[in-house]
């Protein structure tokens, strides 16, 4: 494996957590063709005057590539007479299975890995859009993080009440007919909330993961963000659990959020009025 198709498998990598490649015309391809999570198939008498680049996907030759083609967790195949003029050249299940043992099933291709990588696309967008709102809203999301650090519990149940509530709210204000226009301000503030309480997360996970690995260091905000949404989003991919991590941050994210329009001082004391059971 040369210098040159391991930079193409680095920049297609990335390339793969920003977007899918939109579908191209199959005929007329003459400056080569890419696409991420999809299959190329070259249909006899056709012709790619380029290199064929495929990540998460296979490639299948029955007409003419004249460069390369290039596979990254998947493979190149020559069927019915086709011609690679280029190399062939592949990064395939085989090196997954070398780096994750776990994630794969021999006798499924790439297996429970394939089975996330669209998920795996829409957690990179969901976290993309958290880092924008935290680099717009910095103070709002410092406030969840408080407010998720001294009452998580508290966290969990406004935002299990609050989840809850969303429906019925809903179902009122369109049966009050006026109020139809705050169903789209309901959504856009659940959705909102939801984005302010996974970044509170994040960076509480950022924190304590920073704390744990470098004790001596103080990581910056951000560098706390992105490392605590790599570790939320890994565990929200993850094979049958990964649902339930996924609910668990998105109520106590929403709470917390709920919880920063609530003054500090009026919070604690809210809590330390709640009777202790047992307690005369």
């Amino acid at each position: 494996m040369n210098v040159r198709f391991l930079a193409l498998v680095t920049t297609l990598l990335a390339l793969a957590g920003l977007a899918q490649a939109a579908p191209a015309d199959a005929r007329g391809r003459d400056a080569g063709e890419t696409k991420v999570f999809s299959d190329i198939y070259v249909a006899p008498g056709e012709m790619i005057a380029g290199d064929v680049n495929v990540v998460f996907g296979d490639v299948k030759v029955a007409g003419l590539v004249t460069g390369d083609c290039n596979t990254v967790f998947g493979q190149c195949t020559i069927v019915d007479g086709g011609i690679v003029d280029g190399k062939i050249n592949s990064f395939n299940n085989d090196g997954v299975r070398a780096l994750l043992p776990w994630a794969v099933n021999r006798d499924r291709g790439f297996g429970l890995l394939a089975e996330q990588d669209h998920h795996l696309v829409s957690k990179l967008w969901s976290s993309a859009i958290v880092l924008l709102i935290f680099l717009l809203f910095p103070l709002r999301m410092r406030v969840a993080l408080s407010r998720v650090e001294r009452h998580p519990a508290l966290s969990a149940l406004t935002g299990a009440i609050a989840a809850v509530a969303i429906i019925p709210i809903g179902i009122v204000l369109f049966v009050s007919i006026i109020g139809i226009p705050l169903i789209v301000l309901e959504a856009a503030a659940v959705i909102a909330g939801v984005w302010i309480g996974t970044g509170a997360i994040g960076l509480l996970v950022g924190r304590r993961l920073c704390e744990l690995v470098m004790p001596a260091t103080t990581p910056s905000p951000l560098v706390a963000l992105v490392l605590g949404l790599v570790v939320v989003s890994a565990a929200e991919i993850v094979p049958l659990i990964g649902w339930a991590v996924s609910a668990l941050v998105w109520l106590v994210g929403l709470g917390s959020a709920i919880l920063s329009f609530i003054r500090s001082t009026s919070l604690d004391t809210a809590v330390r009025r709640v009777p202790i059971a047992g307690s005369q």
